[in-house]
């Protein structure tokens, strides 16, 4: 799956992420806030591409990696069909507000298309208002809350 798009700032491309593309995702990853070393970055992209129901996809402006996606599809009991949740979007800020992340969403939301899934979930931490509003802007509602309990020893 590869998909382009012309920008007036360069060449936007997503495509699925590769193992030797560990350094841009440790890099992405660490500006979200979730910081990994480029092996970390290369076990958990290996990790999603041996599990069909994954999906992680970059987005390059001229070659240069500036954003990602993480997909995750399943089965709701609740809903009684398929979903799909994102796990982490990110832009690098140098890169924000140019339509990097309504790309990525976009993306998503073909391959969701593709696999007969017609409900995409979105968590964004309570902090996070620019990104809510972001959402809100590409058609995402407000739905539920999310509750974690972290299982620490």
């Amino acid at each position: 799956m590869e998909t382009v798009a012309t920008r007036a700032a360069g060449t936007t491309r997503v495509r699925p992420a590769a193992v030797g593309d560990a350094s841009d995702v440790a890099r992405l990853l660490g500006l979200l806030g979730y910081p990994c070393s480029d092996t970390e970055a290369a076990e958990r992209i290996a990790h999603v591409i041996a599990d069909r129901r994954q999906h992680l996809l970059l987005a390059e402006v001229d070659g240069e990696a500036c954003g990602l996606v993480a997909l995750y599809t399943l089965y709701s009991i609740a809903h009684g069909a398929e979903l799909a949740r994102i796990t982490a979007l990110v832009v690098a800020p140098e890169q924000s507000r140019l339509g990097i992340g309504r790309a990525l969403l976009r993306e998503v939301e073909l391959l969701s298309r593709r696999h007969g899934i017609h409900r995409i979930e979105v968590t964004s931490n309570a902090r996070r208002v620019e990104a809510h509003a972001f959402y809100r802007n590409c058609g995402y509602n407000d739905d539920s809350r999310r509750f974690v309990k972290m299982l620490c020893d």
